[in-house]
Parts: C-alpha cells; sequence; structure tokens
C-alpha cells in the first residue's frame, strides 16, 4: 500500500529526516553519554529517558523514510466545481442543520481539529470528485452513515506553510 502525497510533503519529511538526522541524533548521543556518566543504569531513569527519545527519533526518520520510498506522488489538479486536493469546502450537515469548513489535504496534514481532512477520510472520499450543490452518503461504517450536501468549493494550494503530522 502506498500513500499519495505531493512533492511538498516528500520536500517536508526530507527537511524533517535531515534535521533529525543532522542536528537531533548528534544532541541525543550526547544525552544518552551524559546521563550514562550518572553511574548505576538499572536505577538512572535520565538514561533510560535519554535512550527513549533517541530511539523515538530513530523510528520517526524510519517512519518518514519509509514514506517517501512508498508513496505514489500526485498533484494537485483542479476542476471547476469540482472538489479535488487542497480545495477548501462549505459543507452542510442536514442531520445536525448546521456547515462545517473544512480543506481536503493529503494523509501526512491532517489536523481536524483546524479543519484540515485527509481525502482519504471518510468524509474526504465521499466529497472528492463531487460537484457544488451534490449531496453524497459519508460511510463511516457499515452500520453508520449520514449526508453532506457541498455547499461551496474554493480552489485551494498545495501550501508548503502547513505543516507535516508529528506523530
Amino acid at each position: 500500500m502506498y500513500d499519495e502525497l505531493t512533492e511538498v510533503d516528500i520536500k517536508k519529511m526530507q527537511e524533517e529526516i535531515d534535521y533529525r538526522d543532522q542536528v537531533l541524533r548528534p544532541k541525543l548521543i550526547k544525552d544518552v553519554q551524559y546521563a550514562r556518566s550518572f553511574g548505576d543504569l538499572s536505577e538512572n531513569f535520565e538514561y533510560k529517558e535519554a535512550k527513549r527519545q533517541q530511539n523515538r527519533n530513530s523510528s520517526r526518520i524510519r517512519y518518514l523514510e519509509r514514506m517517501i520510498r512508498t508513496a505514489k506522488v500526485v498533484k494537485a489538479e483542479h476542476s471547476a466545481g469540482v472538489v479535488g486536493l487542497f480545495d477548501h469546502l462549505t459543507l452542510y450537515l442536514p442531520e445536525d442543520e448546521e456547515e462545517m469548513k473544512v480543506q481536503l489535504v493529503t494523509t501526512l496534514r491532517v489536523n481536524a481539529d483546524d479543519g484540515y481532512i485527509s481525502k482519504e477520510s471518510p468524509l474526504g472520499r465521499a466529497v472528492f470528485g463531487h460537484k457544488e450543490g451534490e449531496t453524497v452518503t459519508v460511510k463511516v461504517s457499515d452500520e453508520i452513515s449520514y449526508p453532506v450536501t457541498i455547499r461551496s468549493i474554493q480552489p485551494g494550494v498545495d501550501d508548503e506553510n502547513l505543516p507535516i503530522s508529528k506523530y
């Protein structure tokens, strides 16, 4: 399986890998060495925490490298009046009688609290490729689904300032 990511996603991941490898890793190695100098490692919380941070950093580097290696690079292409990647949407939920504003993003930039919804999420899959004014059904599971009306679509761009998810 692969993740659909943009060139900006790949660039941001590579920047994080470079930072973690060239800046953070040497610092964490020094932290482990310093904590080790405190003596008995079996009761040395500082040493255990330094090792945990070092392992977490290595794990994140491996994760990002795997994401880059297996990614399918996509472009944000827009068709007038059709929902696409990075578009800003105003959606109406008839069951709740309320509107919500979201932006469709890649899986790497999801932040639901700020309205950034993955195009791979149930909501993203339901609206992607549909037109303004259409009502679509969002299928969360076999038992749960709900209707959503696409009220407006504003074309968006692959914003480099939008951070990638940390974990």
